[in-house]
This record gives C-alpha cells, structure tokens and sequence, in this order.
C-alpha cells in the first residue's frame, strides 16, 4: 500500500504483563500508526501480536479516527478489546500519540527553517 506524503508513521510501545503471549515473543507490544497530517485521521494501524485476528480487530479501532481523540479511542478499547493486551494498547496508543505530536512540531520547525533560507 502507498501512502500520501502528507502521512506520517508513528509507533508507541508498552509493556504487557510477562504471562502475555506477546511479551513472550516480542518483549514488549507496539502499535504503529499511519497517520495523514492534513486532517490528524489515521488511515492506517497494525500491531505486535501474536494472532492474525488481533492485529486487524486492533486496526479497526484506530483507522477513521482522529490521532488526537484520546479519550474517545481509550474508551472504545476497553468496551470493545477484552485481550490481556488492553492496558498495553491504550497505553502505546498514548506513547504514539506523544510521537505524533512531536513529529507535528518537528514538520511545522522544519517549514519555517526551510522558508527562511
């Protein structure tokens, strides 16, 4: 898949619980996020996960929602994932939202430098 060159990709990590299939594989869960900075929607997801079925139900929660809606995402999470790996997806989604952010201030430092020469 190609994706805009207004999208960015981020990736937020948290630990999981050390019982959990996926810390046992991976060490830690990771989500990553494609997100178009035009609009803040993101348009893709995928995640660390030991089932196939895991990483697109995971994905169908992020894709079509705004980066920025935290709360709005969290609480989908824990009324629709009953996983081990709950606590570590909201949790990573917040790390990848912090990511999101900086890369945001990162593209608007490196506008401004770039109009400036």
């Amino acid at each position: 898949m190609d994706y805009d060159k207004d999208t960015v990709y981020v990736v937020g990590d948290a630990q999981t619980s050390l019982n959990n299939p996926i810390t046992q594989q991976y060490s830690a869960f990771f989500i990553g996020l494609v997100v178009d900075t035009t609009n803040h929607k993101i348009v893709d997801a995928g995640c660390s996960s030991t089932i196939p079925l895991t990483s697109q139900f995971v994905r169908s929660l992020f894709v079509g929602q705004s980066i920025l809606a935290f709360e709005p995402i969290a609480d989908e999470i824990k009324r629709r994932y009953h996983g081990s790996s709950q606590k570590a997806i909201i949790v990573a989604f917040k790390d990848a939202q912090k990511k999101y952010q900086m890369a945001l201030n990162g593209r608007d430092c490196d506008s401004g430098a770039s109009g400036a020469g």
